[in-house]
């Protein structure tokens, strides 16, 4: 088991942003149509974070025309080529599951001043 852990921490070395629960972010990742390569952006709220180490995901869900869409992102993914911290929620909760029945003002987290 130590083997492991040491084989992470040289993966694990790489800077990352300190995500939170209720998080307003902007995740860019990199997407590859045939021979090229480009950036796409999935801006959203972070509902829930899981795992350690080289494991670990975070999902963040967004409105798209009035459909809630939900995406899981690896923390130490290669393909993810920043995460940027639009604003900090104030909550309660480490899951954020009870936003998926919610739509409009009522899914609307408070900002952390």
């Amino acid at each position: 088991m130590d083997i492991i852990k040491a084989v992470e921490a040289d993966y694990l070395k790489k800077e990352t942003t300190a995500l939170k629960i209720g998080d307003y972010v902007r995740v860019q990742f990199k997407v590859i149509e045939g021979t090229r390569e480009r950036i796409q952006i999935f801006e959203g709220t972070v509902i829930g974070m899981r795992g350690e180490g080289l494991n670990e995901t975070f999902t963040v869900r967004k409105i798209s025309y009035g459909v809630g869409v939900e995406r899981v992102f690896p923390v130490h993914s290669p393909k993810i080529a920043g995460i940027e911290v639009v604003r900090h929620g104030k909550i309660r909760r480490a899951k954020l599951y009870y936003l998926r029945e919610r739509t409009g003002k009522a899914a609307k987290i408070k900002e952390k001043l």
